[in-house]
């Protein structure tokens, strides 16, 4: 234990938060000795200790712009420079990287949780590695609200409670992570420890002074050497249900977003590839058919143009945008009279129009012409 308080900041061992007590408390108090024994606790200092969560970098051959959950590039490459700094024991300079990564975040709209709860979490590990432990607990609960009962946000939680001798709140999070995973002898250890600092602190009725522990649903838990009951079973599949629906949701908005920036540079064959993409993600969405539509009419592929507004018009039947394509496709194709139809339409669902009025004064000669050499022909 000596030698894990002489352990630079840089240094692989789960001793800081004993640090980050002693700027509070004497060097040679209790608590510092005991939470230097969470940190002999391998588990404890896996959990702990390892920031790069969900696709983490190698220290060597890393991927800087492997993806990341739902992160966008940028920020997945913040993510993933954070886990490699991280590893290679420079806790302040990931710190900085999972900060940048957490504001990119916010400031790009995405919604995805799990990635910035993960993002939270790395950052706590970071405080809790250089003694901060008051910033460590803030952060940690940042991510508990957007993943409740996440193991590594609340041992990491615990363990800087404990080296700010907050002991109830300590043991309360300890002990909601032995119900999430009852195999983390650590934990154990953790609250034994903690249980005889509260009776030496409050006595013999020192459980009725603790805050309320919370009832950790089934699905949250992880059961180890037994088979998942059935509800667990269905609440995993919920889970893997809803994280997808999240993944595609991010996606299908990154696509479209993309798509309509190649739209107003002009490049359409690459939009509607885009589009397309979104189209396999959400085959219902009726604003994607006739954004590709435009891009197959602006390519002259009539055919497919008309076959996309027809898909809009079905999911639904009084699009205007969808009207207003499919005419100019028909009017691409010569047929007048389908285009008159379908202007008259879009000004029926929307007489304010002008660019559907002026259409159909267009089409409307372009028909009388048609009709007038069909006739002379004949």
């Amino acid at each position: 234990m000596g030698n894990a308080q002489k352990k630079s900041a840089g240094s692989s061992g789960v001793a800081s938060p004993a640090r980050g007590r002693a700027r509070e408390g004497s060097p040679g108090s209790p608590a510092k000795k005991e939470t230097s024994a969470l940190a002999n606790g391998a588990h404890a200092a896996e959990m702990a200790g390892d920031a790069a969560e969900t696709g983490s970098a190698g220290t060597h051959g890393a991927n800087l712009d492997a993806p990341a959950g739902d992160l966008p590039p940028a920020l997945a490459r913040l993510k993933n420079e954070g886990n490699l700094l991280f590893k290679n024991g420079q806790f302040g300079h990931a710190l900085e990287k999972y900060t940048q990564a957490i504001e990119g975040y916010k400031q790009s709209g995405i919604d995805s949780p799990e990635d910035l709860c993960i993002l939270y979490s790395n950052r706590a590990a970071c405080y809790l590695k250089d003694g901060n432990c008051t910033d460590c607990i803030q952060d940690c609960s940042s991510a508990l609200e957007l993943r409740p009962f996440s193991l590594k946000p609340l041992l990491r939680r615990a363990m800087a409670y404990e080296a700010l001798e907050r002991y109830k709140k300590a043991y309360v999070d300890y002990k909601t992570v032995l119900q999430i995973d009852s195999s983390m002898q650590a934990a154990y250890d953790s609250v034994n420890r903690i249980t005889k600092q509260l009776i030496e602190q409050d006595g013999p009725d020192w459980r009725e002074k603790l805050p309320a522990i919370p009832n950790v649903p089934i699905s949250a838990q992880q059961h180890r050497n037994e088979e998942p009951s059935t509800e667990a079973l269905q609440a995993r599949a919920a889970r893997a249900e809803q994280q997808k629906a999240r993944k595609d949701d991010a996606r299908f908005a990154l696509l479209k977003q993309e798509g309509n920036d190649l739209v107003r540079r002009s490049e359409f064959q690459k939009a509607l590839e885009k589009y397309s993409e979104c189209i396999a993600l959400k085959p219902t969405e009726c604003s994607i058919y006739t954004n590709r539509a435009l891009c197959f009419l602006k390519l002259e592929r009539f055919a497919e143009a008309r076959q996309d507004c027809d898909s809009a018009l079905q999911i639904e039947p009084d699009n205007k945008k969808a009207f207003y394509r499919r005419a100019l496709v028909h009017k691409g194709l010569k047929d007048f009279l389908s285009s008159s139809s379908d202007l008259q339409e879009v000004l029926r669902l929307d007489p304010n129009v002008r660019e559907a009025e002026q259409e159909l004064q267009e089409v409307t000669v372009l028909l009388r012409e048609s009709l007038l050499e069909s006739n002379t022909q004949g």
